[in-house]
């Protein structure tokens, strides 16, 4: 039976209990479970004070981050870690008082706002601060102190008033940064990129083994420890894994130049898990307290504000964030509530599985909350940020052809009840964006995705990875079958990058920025292709 089933409860409330100490793998399911019962529970301050004065390193390695822009409030994230790949970042397990600072400019000659924080040796001194009482729509600058140690300065916005007449947005999305498979050269080009926020689609990390070498990327000036050489199972691992990610300069200059909106998907965890059911086959205490532990280190190395904050093996990640009356966007979490993937978790022909209307991606309760939210909405673009392919995808010509289980396609009911709920409610203008795959993509959405003919209703726009699967090709091998078995898709490309959408009140466009290499360092930004979509009338076309 899995956690899904007559012990969830009890299951689920042990789990909350994990604190900052490592929960046993490998073990039955009561020594687990006990284990974790008896775990502090965590976010009550009982550590002693550190005098920040003695911190003798640079506390900041790990860099700056703002993220989930409105229009009065921005949310500033660092976490002290002077050796970051040791045990809580080389400090002791104290609390340690950290300086903020919010400018107008970036020399800080006007500061807008400042105070202090307390960085908890139970949050991994992670620092989330939200400041508020902000102007709205405009650039701030904001950094931090912690004794003689100052951070490195970002850049964040805040949003358009709800009320704005807004002329235009560019935003970009990135996915699936594979750090054994490459460098961030993606990320260090969309630091300098002229966009006012970022959505980060997914598989920001991997729980994969990372050599001392760091896989693909082959380094001969540095040995990664042992550490990394490992699955992430505990909380100590993923904490250890988020320190190595952003320790890479280019994900750590992405993130202060720009806000980022993040969710996830599926190896922030483990690969293709489906709410409480694991990839393989393991107890489901066991699974529940590794997705405790990557939950909750999921949230100490994000720049999120406080209602993301996990309970247990439970987080709330989908939220709904605007940007005047030009955009809503409507994030998803396709992860924590849907049902197993049917027939395994690869491609499978359609079945009586895949259609059963009881089955969905996102559980009931973020469907209506996504379809209520569209009914509210006073924007021109209704954007959806999230992480699978939403368009039928055939991966072959057969009469009926084979198709994605972990993607919408293995959830046929789910997108029947969006895209019906979204034309109840009028959206005139929907764009999802997507991550996951690995490639570029850009396709019409359909109101029936089996006849070409029909109405085009949306827009999808899939950003291809930043590192994952290496460098690529500019065509794949399966491109021809691909274009000819999905008429609605308008383009597929398969090397690393990002997209940028520019919403405007007339039209959107998509950039798709890709670059030749990412097993070695450096390879110049290029424009693959660029896309545009009339207001008022779905449909891609090439600009």
């Amino acid at each position: 039976m899995t956690a899904s089933g007559q012990h969830a409860p009890e299951l689920r409330a042990a789990a909350r209990h994990l604190g900052r100490r490592r929960f046993l793998t490998g073990t039955g399911a009561a020594a687990a479970l006990a284990f974790a019962t008896n775990l502090p529970t965590a976010g009550v301050a009982g550590a002693a004070e550190l005098d920040a004065a003695r911190v003798a390193a640079d506390p900041f390695t790990l860099g700056v981050a703002s993220g989930d822009p409105q229009p009065t409030s921005v949310l500033l994230w660092t976490r002290l870690a002077p050796s970051p790949y040791e045990e809580n970042g080389g400090l002791p397990a104290r609390r340690v008082t950290v300086h903020w600072e919010l400018a107008h400019d970036a020399r800080f000659r006007r500061v807008a706002r400042r105070g202090t924080a307390v960085a908890h040796p139970e949050f991994n001194h992670a620092v989330h601060v939200q400041v508020d009482h902000l102007d709205e729509g405009r650039v701030y600058y904001y950094r931090f102190r912690t004794g003689r140690w100052t951070s490195g300065t970002g850049r964040t916005r805040t949003a358009p008033s709800a009320y704005g007449r807004v002329g235009s947005l560019t935003l970009a999305a990135v996915s699936c940064q594979a750090y054994h498979d490459g460098y961030f050269t993606a990320l260090k080009h969309l630091a300098d990129d002229d966009v006012d926020v970022v959505f980060h689609l997914g598989d920001y990390l991997y729980e994969y083994a990372v050599n001392s070498a760091g896989g693909a990327r082959k380094y001969t000036d540095r040995v990664l420890p042992d550490v990394f050489n490992r699955e992430t199972l505990t909380l100590d691992d993923y904490r250890r894994r988020y320190a190595l990610y952003k320790s890479d300069p280019d994900l750590r200059a992405a993130h202060a130049a720009h806000p980022f909106v993040v969710t996830w998907d599926d190896h922030e965890t483990e690969n293709n898990y489906a709410d409480d059911i694991p990839e393989n086959d393991v107890p489901p205490e066991e699974f529940l307290l590794r997705r405790a532990s990557a939950y909750r280190a999921y949230w100490e190395n994000q720049p999120l504000r406080r209602p993301q904050r996990p309970s247990g093996p439970d987080m709330r990640l989908y939220r709904r964030l605007g940007w005047g009356r030009l955009a809503q966007f409507d994030i998803l979490d396709t992860r924590q509530y849907r049902s197993d993937q049917a027939y395994g978790d690869g491609a499978h022909v359609p079945g009586p599985e895949t259609l059963d209307p009881k089955r969905t991606i996102t559980g009931a309760t973020q469907e209506r909350w996504l379809i209520d939210g569209w009914r509210r909405s006073r924007a021109l673009w209704n954007v959806v940020p999230q992480q699978v392919t939403f368009s039928q995808r055939k991966f072959d010509l057969n009469p009926v052809a084979k198709v994605s289980m972990d993607a919408w396609d293995g959830y046929v009911a789910s997108r029947n009840r969006v895209l019906a709920g979204a034309k109840a409610a009028g959206v005139d203008n929907l764009m999802v964006l997507t991550g996951d795959v690995h490639v570029g993509y850009a396709f019409d959405i359909k109101a029936d995705f089996d006849d070409p003919s029909s109405r085009t209703v949306g827009t999808e726009i899939v950003a291809t990875s930043v590192a994952s699967g290496k460098d690529g090709a500019e065509k794949p091998a399966n491109w021809d079958t691909y274009m000819r078995a999905n008429p609605h898709l308008k383009f597929y490309n398969g090397r690393r990058g990002y997209v940028t959408v520019r919403l405007g009140r007339e039209e959107a466009r998509a950039d798709f920025k890709t670059v030749a290499a990412v097993t070695t360092p450096g390879a110049p930004l290029r424009v693959a292709a660029s896309f545009r979509t009339a207001a008022g009338e779905p449909g891609l076309h090439p600009a």
